[in-house]
């Protein structure tokens, strides 16, 4: 994924786009970071994590603040190098695999099952509500 972002980098100066350059950068200091660090994660796994802390800072600013569209800006950018979204339906299908799988199961350990298969792909809020639900 370095090397993509890296080429990328170089087409979005060469197009002049300044937002999507900057959001590139930013996300390809994170990785740099993370590969001199003690205990580096996967990149997939630093890009996810940026991501869901982008999402969840939107919550923070008015709809029409200039913080907030920049925000969803970059998330747009870097949505281009998150793995494929899972939709309702195949989580669905995870969790009754699981509930038949382990009969009486509780929702932390489905969730705890499932969060590894949908990490990165799924929201996992709504995935805690749909587990919720297929339990009651």
């Amino acid at each position: 994924m370095f090397e993509l972002i890296t080429e990328d980098i170089k087409k979005a100066m060469l197009a002049k786009d300044k937002e999507r350059l900057d959001a590139l950068r930013y996300f390809k200091s994170m990785l740099i970071e993370n590969k001199t660090s003690k205990s580096p994660i996967a990149e997939m796994d630093v890009l996810i994590k940026h991501v869901k802390k982008l999402k969840d800072s939107l919550d923070n600013f008015p709809a029409e603040n200039e913080i907030r569209k920049k925000t969803e800006r970059e998330i747009m950018v870097l949505s281009d190098y998150m793995p494929k979204q899972l939709d309702e339906a195949a989580v669905k299908n995870f969790i009754k695999d699981i509930i038949a799988a382990n009969p009486g199961i509780n929702a932390g350990l489905v969730m705890k099952e499932l969060s590894p298969k949908i990490k990165g792909q799924f929201d996992s809020k709504l995935a805690n509500e749909l587990v919720k639900a297929a339990l009651s």
